[in-house]
């Protein structure tokens, strides 16, 4: 399974390093946020591969919806149930919840399919910033903290026509972003396709935090640290 390097399986639970998710945010969902560093002091786990895991044990289902109720710091010891039913938690071990899952219809484990339809849609996910939410931004003129950028994943759902999928990919349907005050309410969707045949949609919820007029300067500052921080990964990578 192409996920089992970013996590250690133990006897009754799972855990995710530092390293783990600074790796899969950077390796495979493009994602440079500095909150998903390694060495960050306000590390998180991605919570993209807490999607990509649930979806790899439990199977996709024509309805699904994952709602994020707290930030993973690394090496969190995480239970994934057994054996779930239609509605179901991933705990840790003070019952603390960190995602609620809902789905409709009975699983598809097809393994290679899931691995697809993860990879696409966290490389869609991944690359919120700068592609999408600055211009988002820009039109409400509005911006994020530059020196605490704050980006909450919220919720995603999915609703597919049917599971048979041979190359499941995702793609930006539209945006819109409600500002109230100092915070930002962004919805993004996405229709998921199997090759050129579309068959189903999506939502990402996304909260802002922080918000602060519109600086253009600022704003080009943000997307230089990012490209650079991008730049250096792959020039590692390649040495």
């Amino acid at each position: 399974m192409f996920l089992d390097s970013f996590y250690s399986q133990n006897p009754t639970d799972l855990t995710i390093s530092a390293e783990q998710g600074s790796r899969f945010a950077k390796s495979v969902s493009n994602d440079f946020n500095p909150i998903h560093d390694a060495d960050s002091k306000r590390f998180c786990v991605p919570g993209d591969l807490l999607f990509a895991i649930a979806l790899q044990r439990y199977g996709l289902s024509q309805e699904m919806s994952f709602t994020f109720s707290g930030m993973v710091s690394a090496d969190t010891a995480l239970l994934f149930p057994n054996a779930p039913e239609s509605h179901f938690e991933i705990l840790d071990a003070r019952d603390k919840c960190y995602l609620k899952v809902s789905r409709i219809g009975e699983p598809d484990f097809n393994q290679q399919m899931i691995e697809q339809l993860v990879r696409s849609y966290v490389l869609f996910s991944g690359q919120n910033f700068p592609y999408i939410l600055v211009p988002l931004m820009a039109e409400q003129n509005v911006m994020i903290n530059p020196a605490r950028p704050l980006a909450i994943y919220e919720s995603m759902s999915l609703n597919l026509s049917r599971l048979d999928l041979v190359k499941p990919a995702v793609a930006l349907a539209g945006r819109k972003m409600i500002v109230n005050g100092k915070r930002g309410d962004v919805e993004l969707q996405f229709r998921l396709m199997d090759g050129a045949d579309e068959v189903g949609y999506g939502v990402k919820k996304i909260i802002l935090s922080g918000l602060r007029e519109y600086q253009q300067t600022a704003v080009d500052e943000m997307i230089a640290d990012y490209t650079s921080w991008q730049a250096g990964f792959l020039e590692a990578a390649v040495d």
